[in-house]
């Protein structure tokens, strides 16, 4: 009997350290796996408080503290222009109201390129740079490009109209030249928004310039016909003087004058012979 109970005894012991063994594997095993995703775990990327939108903002639409909410951002991705506290989007040394010029969806960052400077309406004073003035040029539905324009875009400028050839007042030829390149549109007819969706036909559009460009363009469209062509949003091609007149387009080559041969020079003296009078060649004189 004490044998039967000593076997089991044993055996039991043999049991309980297979047990501990079993349990002390799977223990380190368990912590090997966490200590190797400790190691892979992707390093927290940095972040910085910014405003958002909390709603859609729609052009024209006022800023208020309501609107905005703060949300962590990327430092290492954020966009120009950001606001990152009160102070900054509402001064106090700068009162007045902020209005949207560009629609902001809901959680985008609010930035200072779309919105106006605390103080300034939404109109066309708000996108004019230093230096710039606004110049409006009259178009129809093939010269504005057939509603196809909104505010932002950007055109080259053709001029067309009649140039004295080879500075003779009577003789002219028609032209048609690129006399401002990539203008920025600030407005169409009476309307600044960029958001407009529907396409109608502009009787005017307002863009950007410099004083120069204004002079340029109040002389050209007192002369001639202003058309103008869309130029795509990441175009950077440095325009060239591009001129073209009707011999051009239909590949006429002008006619060259052609030179005429001085006549040689005959000299002569007339003698009587009897009654009959006659010339005789004689040779010419140097400088006659």
């Amino acid at each position: 009997m004490r044998m039967i109970f000593g076997v089991v005894l044993l055996i039991g012991i043999a049991l309980a350290g297979v047990a501990v063994h079993m349990t002390q594997k799977y223990v380190n095993q368990h912590k090997a796996a966490l200590l190797e995703a400790q190691a892979n775990k992707t390093p927290v990327v940095p972040t910085v408080p910014v405003f958002v939108a909390n709603r859609k903002l729609s052009y024209g639409d006022e800023i208020k503290l309501k609107d905005i909410a703060v949300a962590q951002w990327p430092s290492n991705a954020l966009p120009k222009g950001i606001f990152q506290s009160k102070e900054e989007l509402f001064p106090i040394d700068q009162a007045g109201a902020r209005y949207v010029m560009r629609a902001t969806e809901k959680f985008e960052a609010i930035l200072a390129v779309k919105i106006t400077e605390p103080g300034k309406s939404v109109g066309l004073q708000s996108r004019l740079e230093p230096g710039q003035s606004a110049f409006t040029i009259k178009v129809d539905s093939t010269s504005g490009v057939s509603g196809f324009l909104r505010p932002g875009n950007n055109v080259d400028v053709y001029w067309t109209g009649k140039v004295q050839a080879n500075g003779e007042q009577r003789k002219s030829r028609t032209v048609t030249r690129l006399i401002e390149s990539a203008v920025r549109i600030i407005a169409i007819d009476q309307s600044a928004n960029e958001e407009v969706k529907k396409a109608s036909i502009a009787r005017t559009v307002t863009v950007a310039v410099t004083q120069l460009q204004g002079a340029s363009l109040t002389q050209a469209q007192s002369t001639g016909r202003l058309n103008l062509s869309l130029v795509g949003e990441r175009d950077e091609t440095i325009a060239e003087l591009i001129e073209v007149d009707q011999k051009q387009l239909l590949g006429i080559e002008e006619a060259q004058p052609v030179a005429q041969q001085e006549a040689k020079k005959v000299c002569s003296i007339r003698m009587r012979k009897g009654g009959e009078t006659v010339n005789i060649p004689i040779p010419c004189a140097e400088g006659s």
